[in-house]
């Protein structure tokens, strides 16, 4: 029996033992290398080095348990991020989609919104939605990770909430008109431009400050990197407030009348204003005059916006003339394109991340995406047409789409729509700059890091990339002289006042020569008179007179300073006035001695 199961191949009776058979161990090769025992014999090497480990160390020679535990975390983690370095290729692998016609005579702008919906996936197809409100028209603003949304009817009524879960943060009846909205660092804060000033709620809608220098604000924007809450209103100022100290940093006078348009430059924060007499300018806090003016329409300028994609490059304005204008902001030498609109109101304009550019006029929505908007054409030919979208509730007042989604949100008199754009969102998003997966944790360390980074507004220029670099040298140098110091080579531009005076020949060099020589005891009288009136010029006015007894009892060390130096050029100019008649001869003082010495 048991033969015939051995040659069968079956399973032994449990009562005997299979044997196991290991497989003999082969030599260590450094047991037959001769000249690696050779060597090794008179050769001593680190500990550290006898042995390098293929996988993580284990540390198992620390005698502290808690360190040789930290240790190993560390060093596993370690190990595992160099696994995951081949699959870097994986990382931001998401394409931004788009809507792809198969034949010639075939156009992406025919296809509507519920073949969108039942072609996206499940997660995308959420995004289309319909907001049925009373308070309108509707202005909205998304936070930088666009996780969050903010609404604001005009009547005052005032929504922020989480759009993709439908969780409601906090809602307000102010009772009042509200022309804007805007998050501020993220959604835990939030401005509204109310009829009188801007009030900051925070996340729950608790009213935190009324900022009373703000008055009768129509447009807010929000610069990140600067923490600067920029706004503009119907007196025509443009008003700076740092959030993060709580300081109105600056304020200008645009001169040019009530704003109602206003856009930032994601790139370098610059502030683009569209004012009444059809003129767009650019902005600074360090600059009292616009950086740019530019006529951009015939008629007043109703919207305003700045592409993203490309770095700032291009603007679109959009006028109640009629026509929508895109323009190179490299050059300013006049509109790139620029095509007719209907307009049965304002026309709402904006840029999304990949360069689409959304226009809304009359009753729709259309949707351009580039090469088409950034060719330059000498006709007035409209760009062709990507997507469109008609809305029955006029008027539209806003449009603004989604960061990292394929979405665009019109509001308008009846509520808020929302519509899927395929290909205008960013795919793929730095966690580090916005994540909208981030938890309470997450937020907090961004805003501390952000506080940190604080950049100042002293920094904001058209052109970010001079921050940082060298100046030139200059070219206009002046060889002088100056407190007896060696001739050298210094810019016109560092030399004292009196120095560019004396250079330019505009110095006034007769009150330097106050030595008297030459004049008899009349004509240095006149000339004392005429000094002594001199310095009396202009101390008869009230002002003058104030100031004086304002300065009466102040101690400048500066101008204690200068008088010293002023009595040791008099004292030096005496001394050298008396060598001269004493024949060169430097004034012996006076001894005690003196009255034995004989007289000649």
């Amino acid at each position: 029996m048991d033969s015939l199961i051995a040659k069968a191949d079956a399973l032994q009776p449990l009562g005997k033992k299979r044997k196991i058979s290991h497989p003999k161990k082969s030599r260590d090769a450094s047991a037959t290398d001769r000249t690696l025992q050779s060597v090794a014999k008179h050769t001593s090497v680190p500990k550290s080095f006898n042995k390098l480990p293929d996988g993580p160390n284990t540390y198992s020679h620390i005698a502290n348990k808690k360190l040789r535990t930290e240790l190993n975390r560390h060093t596993t983690q370690a190990s595992r991020a160099k696994a995951l370095l081949e699959d870097a290729e994986m990382l931001l692998a998401d394409e931004a989609g788009k809507i792809e016609v198969e034949g010639e005579m075939e156009r992406t702008w025919r296809v509507g919104q519920d073949e969108i919906v039942q072609g996206a996936g499940q997660e995308a197809a959420r995004g289309r939605r319909e907001w049925k409100l009373d308070g309108g028209p509707y202005r909205s603003r998304y936070t930088r990770n666009g996780r969050h949304l903010a609404i604001a009817g005009r009547t005052g009524h005032v929504a922020t909430f989480d759009w993709l879960t439908g969780t409601l943060h906090s809602e307000l009846q102010l009772q009042e008109t509200c022309r804007d909205i805007t998050f501020l660092h993220d959604q835990s804060h939030y401005a509204v431009a109310q009829k009188k000033y801007v009030f900051i709620y925070d996340r729950d809608g608790v009213e935190l400050h009324c900022l009373k220098s703000h008055i009768e604000p129509t447009r807010l924007e929000f610069l990140p990197y600067h923490w600067l809450l920029a706004s503009i209103g119907n007196s025509g100022y443009l008003k700076y407030q740092d959030t993060s100290t709580g300081q109105l940093l600056i304020e200008h006078r645009t001169k040019l009348g009530t704003c109602t348009t206003m856009a930032q430059n994601a790139h370098n924060a610059v502030i683009h204003l569209g004012h009444q007499n059809g003129c767009v300018t650019l902005w600074t806090p360090n600059l009292p005059h616009p950086a740019v003016q530019l006529l951009a329409h015939m008629g007043p300028v109703v919207s305003v916006s700045v592409d993203p994609s490309q770095g700032g490059r291009y603007m679109a304005t959009a006028g109640r003339d009629g026509t929508v204008k895109v323009w190179d902001c490299r050059n300013w030498k006049g509109a790139v394109r620029d095509w007719p609109v209907r307009s049965g109101g304002d026309v709402e304009l904006e840029w999304s991340a990949r360069g689409a550019l959304a226009v809304a006029s009359g009753g729709g929505v259309n949707v351009y995406t580039r090469p088409s908007i950034h060719t330059p054409m000498h006709t007035k030919a409209q760009p062709p047409l990507y997507l469109t979208h008609p809305i029955p509730h006029r008027p539209l007042t806003s449009v603004r789409f989604a960061p990292f989604q394929d979405i665009l949100t019109i509001g308008h008199a009846a509520g808020l729509s929302s519509v899927i754009v395929p290909g205008a969102g960013e795919p793929n998003f730095d966690s580090a700059e916005a994540d909208p997966f981030e938890n309470k944790k997450a937020r907090r360390e961004k805003e501390v890091k952000a506080l940190l980074d604080k950049i100042q507004p002293d920094m904001i220029t058209l052109d970010p990339e001079f921050v940082g670099s060298l100046a030139p040298p200059s070219k206009l140098t002046t060889v002088t002289t100056i407190d007896g110091k060696p001739p050298v080579e210094i810019p016109f531009a560092r030399l004292p006042r009196l120095e560019r005076l004396k250079v330019s020949g505009k110095a006034d060099e007769t009150e330097e020569h106050s030595d008297e020589e030459g004049l008899d005891d009349n004509g240095k009288k006149a000339a004392r008179e005429e000094r002594e009136r001199r310095k009396q010029r202009g101390k008869g006015k009230s002002l003058k007179r104030y100031l004086r007894k304002q300065r009466k009892n102040v101690i400048d060390p500066t101008a204690v300073a200068i008088r010293k130096k002023l009595e040791k050029q008099r004292e030096e100019k005496l001394r050298a006035r008396m060598a001269a008649k004493t024949g060169g001869e430097e004034p012996r003082k006076p001894s005690a001695l003196d009255r034995f010495k004989r007289a000649p």
